[in-house]
């Protein structure tokens, strides 16, 4: 994101920061930078080093420094790099925070503010696409509603845009009076209460309290008054002491009321409200319960704007469905998929359901739900109230997906199976059950639904070899878990990752900081430089004619014998090497495969030549096991 101006100097005093110059103190700052994986361009960039239970971004600084950033901030002092700028805090997330929040107040612009347990992305989505056609709106990224994605989001703020809409989520207290000063909104809107992220809050009215810290300083709260616990909470804390409220209600009086809502059998909403004593309404493209939550929400804003009705009413009939939220596709086996796991908590689940109903090509209605996750509630209460709402709904049939849902399989009536995981629905359900019916596919993120609905969905008549890049991420990460931080790993992506694509499997593979990648030939790395990748690569099988492409594409080659380690060096005599810089090599020895690698009588002569050339440098000796996977030659192994 490249939208501002702030020196080095300015953001020390801003984050109250000790500053550590050996560079300019007055270089300009555009861009900030968290994940050493987004870098685009180094110039004018700042990087935060973020800590996590999982990841320290300190890690990543001298990498980042090689690639031309030249300021940081950071929370540990043990850093020493020549010509850059280190800003040392307490802590970097804070710190990003306070700079944002600095950032915020040199704009005085209308700004909404949102948050709630459900819709917030799709308001915030829907609010542009209603006011954009006046306005020039900055808004969120995707869902970015965290401690992080918050600051990302208010950071793209700048000259020239007449309003801002950003979304807020919390998950534990005291997140959301850090997020306030970031927002500060001067318009809010409170979605909804359900059981999201409930663990860790005492009470639903602590949480809905604890959400309400965004609005401490709005001009004016839209909200609807029917949910009991948002408005005794909100008429106990006294927040309306100091700000306006804008009410709208389906059963008391609101600055706004809806007096009806008619479903159509063309899969359109009619809702009619009383405003200012009129009678005014509105029709939306969708049926389904949430949307119509949410599409109020939207009406009231803009009631609340002052926007004439039919201007609002043009608008609302072309709202557009918002992507990985209630998906529907068509299904194999003359079914049709509804895919909604974008989040997963009863409230949601029951607003799913009622969708799934209003689908009348299938009398059979089946869902596919995994755990729910920080519901609040003990296994027990939460999906004994599931079995509930499935019977009340008619729900014909529930495939259960996850350990906590498939321990409480007695309290379910319906027709029934359960799995461990979406791995083993995959591998053991036999698809031919599906047959003529609708089916909602509810799972929480970690999941991976995505799988499940690319393997319902209909497809073409041709063949597809597709690779699963998370499976591959995932497979990395168990062998990283056996191996320990200090053992390097080498991925094989050689004959084009055996015909999987060798790009984007070797793309995938960089970005999550794998250490080598080995190559047959040297045109295969000469692609992969062209392609962006810059991790080393090991070329196995160099030939006489690609030492010169080796060297001018920093490739390193392995040596097995000593006709290749002699080209490498008559390659060497000709090539201009970069800072003189050794050519990093790989030297195989043969320890009784008996293919290629220099032999035990050889090891003298191969020292010498080694040890008499600056222009070489042994990176790794390796051997090729001959027979370790066979248990009746661990022997042979062992002298290897």
């Amino acid at each position: 994101m490249s939208l501002n101006n702030y020196t080095i100097k300015e953001i020390t005093k801003i984050v109250k920061g000790e500053p550590l110059y050996t560079k300019d103190e007055n270089e300009v700052i555009t861009d900030i930078l968290i994940d050493s994986r987004r870098l685009i361009n180094p110039d004018n960039c700042l990087f935060f080093a973020l800590s996590s239970k999982k990841n320290n971004g300190h890690n990543f600084i001298e990498e980042l420094y090689q690639k031309g950033i030249r300021n940081f901030i950071v929370s540990e002092e043990s850093l020493s790099f020549g010509d850059a700028n280190f800003i040392l805090v307490k802590n970097t997330l804070e710190a990003l925070q306070k700079l944002i929040a600095h950032h915020r107040k040199q704009f005085d612009i209308p700004v909404f503010g949102i948050t709630g347990s459900n819709g917030k992305t799709i308001i915030k989505e829907w609010l542009f696409q209603l006011l954009s056609p006046d306005k020039k709106i900055i808004r969120s990224p995707k869902s970015y509603n965290s401690q992080v994605g918050v600051p990302l989001s208010v950071w793209q703020m700048k000259p020239g845009y007449d309003m801002a809409i950003f979304e807020a989520g919390i998950s534990e207290p005291d997140e959301m009076g850090k997020l306030q000063p970031i927002i500060n909104p001067t318009i809010g809107i409170f979605t909804n209460i359900g059981a999201a992220h409930s663990e860790n809050f005492i009470t639903t009215k602590q949480k809905i309290g604890e959400k309400l810290k965004l609005f401490t300083k709005v001009d004016t709260l839209i909200y609807c008054s029917d949910y009991p616990e948002i408005q005794e909470t909100i008429i106990k804390s006294e927040i309306l002491e100091s700000i306006n409220a804008f009410t709208w209600s389906r059963k008391q009086e609101a600055d706004f009321r809806i007096s009806s809502t008619a479903k159509n059998p063309n899969n359109t909403s009619r809702i009619s409200g009383i405003f200012k004593g009129e009678e005014i309404n509105i029709t939306i493209p969708f049926i389904d319960d949430a949307s119509i939550e949410n599409a109020i929400h939207c009406w009231a804003s803009m009631l609340f704007l002052n926007y004439e009705n039919d201007v609002i009413a043009q608008r609302m009939l072309n709202l557009q469905a918002i992507a990985m939220r209630l998906e529907m596709k068509e299904g194999i086996n003359h079914c049709s998929i509804i895919n909604d796991s974008y989040n997963s908590d009863i409230n949601s689940l029951s607003i799913a359901i009622d969708f799934l109903n209003q689908q009348n090509q299938h009398k059979r209605k089946t869902i596919i739900l995994s755990d729910i996750l920080q519901s609040g509630q003990s296994d027990e209460d939460l999906y004994g109230e599931i079995a509930g709402l499935l019977d009340k709904k008619g729900i014909d049939k529930i495939i259960g997906i996850g350990k906590a849902i498939s321990n409480q399989a007695d309290k379910f009536t319906t027709e029934k199976v359960f799995f461990q995981n979406t791995e083993d629905f995959l591998h053991k359900c036999s698809f031919t059950i599906f047959q003529n019916e609708s089916i909602l596919l509810k799972g929480a993120r970690i999941f991976e639904f995505e799988r499940i609905s690319k393997a319902l969905q209909q497809k073409a008549h041709e063949t597809i070899f597709e690779v699963n890049l998370n499976a591959l991420i995932h497979n990395l990460n168990y062998f990283r878990s056996k191996t320990g931080p200090d053992t390097k790993i080498m991925a094989m992506v050689k004959a084009f990752s055996y015909g999987s694509g060798s790009f984007e499997i070797a793309n995938i593979l960089q970005f999550h900081r794998i250490d080598y990648l080995a190559v047959a030939y040297a045109d295969e790395g000469v692609e992969l430089r062209k392609a962006g990748i810059t991790l080393p690569i090991m070329v196995m099988n160099p030939d006489e004619q690609s030492f010169d492409a080796i060297i001018k594409h920093n490739l390193e080659p392995e040596i097995y014998n000593f006709r290749s380690l002699k080209l490498l060096e008559k390659a060497i005599r000709k090539n201009i090497i970069p800072d003189n810089k050794p050519i990093k090599t790989h030297i195989k020895f043969d320890t009784g495969l008996h293919r290629l690698g220099f032999e035990a009588h050889e090891m003298d002569e191969l020292i010498n030549l080694l040890k008499g050339n600056k222009h070489i440098y042994v990176q790794s000796v390796f051997s090729h096991l001959a027979a370790s996977e066979d248990p009746n030659e661990d022997d042979f192994t062992q002298y290897q």
